[in-house]
């Protein structure tokens, strides 16, 4: 499947912000996937507006600030066109490369979203989410700062990763939530149990970021081992290690016929069936996949103009029940201990 046409679009909530039905994540292009072009890597920047994506995401943890940086020169050059998300409440020490801290407080938002400003070189971020949820922090209390950044012109929508759906309605009485961020794939659907039905009833939109399982779903590596970069932090992800990943790798059989039987590749499957969750929840839904290639991102994008057949979906239905291993080392850093 090698279309090039332009996306079609959808709203952020009740934000007014149109964005392409597909987003880029940007994250690689500066850490956690090894090595990375940046030649290449702003070459997709550049060519994945002129497909149609328009929303793209970092983060001010991604390289330590690197990723806001790297990407400031292409947003401002395209202002007027790009959605540009990022998100604060993780925290990382210099001097411990594998710490992860959670702050929603009051003053680190403040200073978070003056860095985030500053790295980018912008006077506005179109969708500020809060990273992660600092539990001893209560969340109306950290939408109501982050409604004070909108009050100043800093920011224009906000966001939530890792909630449940309780969170976000109790979020969404202090301030309109326009999306919501979390993992949704073929291979993680805990969201559908609560948060994707409250943002559905909310007029959220849903923003599923590792829509092809962190490349697993693409069939490019089968196990940990076989990353031949040693800063690949999949290396030591569950679901891509010792057994689990022989048994996760045995879930990918229907996908691969599925994409034989269609000219299509696994990983168009795979975010095919990621867009048709729009239909069967009732909801906006903007998969942000990420890459660092100009070749995978037109396939990517190529899958937003796949539709699956009900027989194809009910053969893709059963196997996020089979995989093996969660999606964390450390899942309390996601919103699954607080369903």
């Amino acid at each position: 499947m090698t279309t090039t046409e332009t996306l079609p679009t959808t709203v952020l909530g009740a934000s007014g912000i149109e964005v392409g039905t597909q987003g880029l994540g940007c994250m690689g292009m500066s850490e956690f996937y090894g090595a990375s072009d940046l030649t290449e890597s702003r070459a997709t920047l550049d060519r994945a507006l002129e497909l149609g994506v328009t929303l793209f995401d970092t983060a001010d943890i991604y390289g330590s600030g690197h990723n806001e940086e790297f990407l400031a020169d292409f947003v401002r050059a395209n202002r007027d066109r790009v959605v540009l998300a990022t998100k604060f409440g993780i925290v990382r020490k210099a001097d411990n490369p594998t710490y992860r801290g959670i702050d929603n407080s009051a003053g680190y938002i403040r200073a978070a979203v003056d860095a985030s400003l500053r790295r980018l070189g912008i006077e506005t971020i179109d969708l500020y989410y809060m990273h992660r949820r600092d539990v001893r922090v209560p969340i109306e209390d950290t939408v109501g700062v982050l409604a004070e950044l909108i009050a100043a012109g800093k920011v224009r929508a906000l966001g939530l990763s890792e909630v449940t759906g309780a969170e976000l309605r109790a979020a969404h009485t202090v301030h309109p939530i326009a999306a919501v961020q979390s993992e949704w794939s073929l291979f993680s659907r805990d969201v559908e149990n609560t948060a994707v039905p409250a943002a559905a009833e909310l007029g959220v939109a849903f923003v599923p970021y590792s829509p092809l399982g962190r490349g697993f779903l693409t069939g490019s590596f089968g196990t940990a081992g076989e990353l031949a970069d040693t800063n690949d932090f999949r290396r030591a992800m569950p679901r891509f290690t010792g057994d689990n990943a022989a048994r996760n790798a045995e879930l990918l059989t229907p996908v691969r016929a599925i994409a034989e039987a269609r000219g299509v590749t696994p990983a168009q499957v795979a975010l095919a069936w990621v867009h048709s969750r729009a239909a069967a929840h009732g909801l906006p839904v903007v998969p942000i996949p990420g890459t660092r290639s100009r070749e995978r991102l037109a396939e990517n994008v190529a899958a937003a103009a796949l539709t699956l057949s009900a027989d194809e979906l009910a053969t893709l239905e059963p196997i996020a029940a089979q995989v093996a291993g969660s999606r964390y080392a450390d899942m309390s850093f996601t919103s699954a201990g607080r369903e």
